[in-house]
C-alpha cells in the first residue's frame, strides 16, 4: 500500500480552521444515542487537534436524507452527546455551507470544537457536487479523514475536499489503515482468512479476491452450505443458495489453482426449528437429515479451524461461523474467537475483524479486546477485503 498523509506531517496548525470529517451515523432512539462506540473511536484525532491549537470543525452525515432537510435527522444531539464524552463544550452550526457555517466558525478561538450540521441535508454532498465541495472547502484551511467507515463512497465530504485542501488521515484513519496493511496489504504469513454469514451472493467479490491472497479460506455460516451442496452433498433445508452452486465450483477450482486450502465443515449441529435450545444434534455433513438444517458448524470442524488459526501468522475474519444470535448455535463462533483471542494475546497472531455481524458475534464471545484490531466500518472494511478501490483512502495518498 502506497503510503498516505497523517496528521505527524501536518505542520502548525495553531488558529487554523482544520474540517475533520467523522463518522458519526451513531444508533439512535428517542433523540439520544444508544452507541457512542464511533464517538469514542474519533475522540483522540479531535483532542490532539484542538490542543494543538486548531479550530476544529467537524463534518458528519447522518442518516438518509436524501439532500433535504430532514429535522429528524439533525446531529443537533450527536453534538450533544460528543461535547459530553470530550469534556469540553461542542459548538453546533444550523449548517455545514453558507452564512451559517461561516459565522459560527468565524467566531471561533484556537482549541474551539464546532459540528456542521448534517452534510446529506444537500443534494450536492453524495454526488461529489464541485460548487458544493467548494463551498465545504471555504470553511477550513486543512482537511483531516478520520471516517474510514465512509471511505468507500466518493462523496464531497469524503473525498471532494481532498482534491481542494491539503489533505490528512486521522488517527483512527490511520489505526485503520496500519491493521489493513498488516491484514491483507503485506501480512506476515501463513494468512488464513474466517468468511462467514448467511450468503454467498454477497460476498463473491470477497470471495475470489481472498483466495487469491490468502493460504487458507475457512467458510461458515449458510454460506457453507453453498459450497457443500456444490460439492453434491446434501444440506436438508439448511439455507442455501443451490443457483451458485458453479459459482462456488468456480472459486474452488481457482482455489486449488493459487494454492488456497478451502476449509469448510465436516460435520454440523443441526435443528429441525430455527429458535433458542432447539432440540438438535451433531452429524457428518453427509448425514445431514432431509428435515433438518445446519446451523452451527460442530465440534470436529471447530477443532480443525482452530488448528488452521494455530498456523497462521495472519487472522482475517468477517462473518460468524453459525447462527451465534441464538444458543447452542453460537458455540463455533466463540470457540474459534476465544482461540483466535488467546493465540493473539499469545503474541503469535495478528488478527484483524470486521462487519456488522463480525463485531457482533466477537463482542458475544467477550473476546474483542484481545483481537489485534476490529474495524467498525461494514461496508468499507469488505470493499477492502474485495480489493476494491476506497476513494477517500486514494485521497490520501502521500
Amino acid at each position: 500500500m502506497a503510503r498516505f498523509k497523517t496528521l505527524d506531517m501536518m505542520g502548525d496548525v495553531v488558529g487554523r480552521r482544520v474540517l475533520v470529517r467523522v463518522d458519526l451515523n451513531v444508533p439512535m432512539e428517542a433523540g439520544a444515542v444508544t452507541d457512542a462506540t464511533r464517538i469514542v473511536r474519533v475522540l483522540p484525532t479531535i483532542r490532539e487537534l484542538s490542543a494543538k491549537g486548531a479550530k476544529v470543525v467537524l463534518l458528519a452525515h447522518f442518516d438518509r436524507p436524501k439532500g433535504k432537510v430532514v429535522p429528524e435527522m439533525s446531529l443537533a444531539p450527536v453534538a450533544a452527546e460528543t461535547a459530553r464524552l470530550l469534556g469540553v463544550p461542542v459548538g453546533f452550526a444550523p449548517d455545514c455551507i453558507g452564512d451559517a457555517a461561516a459565522s459560527a466558525i468565524a467566531a471561533m478561538r484556537p482549541g474551539d470544537v464546532i459540528m456542521l450540521e448534517n452534510t446529506r441535508f444537500h443534494a450536492g454532498e453524495e454526488k461529489n457536487d464541485a460548487a458544493f465541495t467548494a463551498a465545504l472547502a471555504a470553511n477550513g484551511d486543512v482537511f483531516v479523514n478520520d471516517a474510514f467507515s465512509a471511505a468507500h463512497r466518493a462523496h464531497a465530504s469524503t473525498e471532494g475536499l481532498a482534491h481542494h485542501l491539503p489533505a490528512f488521515a486521522g488517527r483512527t484513519m490511520q489505526a485503520e489503515l496500519d491493521a489493513l496493511e498488516k491484514g491483507l496489504g503485506s501480512p506476515v504469513r501463513p494468512v488464513v482468512a474466517i468468511v462467514g454469514g448467511a450468503k454467498v451472493s454477497t460476498k463473491i467479490d470477497l470471495l475470489v479476491n481472498l483466495v487469491g491472497k490468502v493460504d487458507a479460506l475457512v467458510i461458515g455460516g449458510g454460506m457453507a452450505n453453498t459450497f457443500l451442496a456444490a460439492k453434491g452433498i446434501n444440506v436438508g433445508k439448511s439455507l442455501c443458495e443451490h443457483d451458485l452452486a458453479e459459482t462456488a465450483r468456480r472459486i474452488m477450482t481457482e482455489a486449488a489453482g493459487t494454492g488456497c486450502a478451502i476449509v469448510l465443515p465436516v460435520d454440523g449441529v443441526v435443528a429441525r426449528e430455527f429458535k433458542a435450545h432447539a432440540a438438535n444434534e451433531t452429524v457428518p455433513v453427509g448425514a445431514i437429515p432431509a428435515d433438518a438444517m445446519m446451523l452451527d458448524v460442530g465440534p470436529a470442524s471447530v477443532a480443525a479451524i482452530q488448528a488452521w488459526i494455530s498456523k497462521a501468522a495472519t487472522l482475517v475474519w468477517n462473518g460468524p461461523l453459525g447462527a451465534f444470535e441464538i444458543a447452542p448455535f453460537d458455540a463455533a463462533t466463540v470457540a474459534a474467537a476465544s482461540h483466535a483471542a488467546a493465540q493473539t494475546k499469545a503474541g503469535r497472531l495478528v488478527s484483524v475483524a470486521g462487519g456488522g455481524d463480525t463485531v457482533a458475534a466477537l463482542n458475544h464471545a467477550g473476546v474483542s479486546a484481545d483481537f489485534t484490531y476490529i474495524s467498525t466500518a461494514g461496508g468499507a472494511f469488505l470493499e477492502w477485503m474485495e480489493g476494491k478501490p476506497l476513494p477517500g483512502v486514494d485521497a490520501l495518498r502521500a
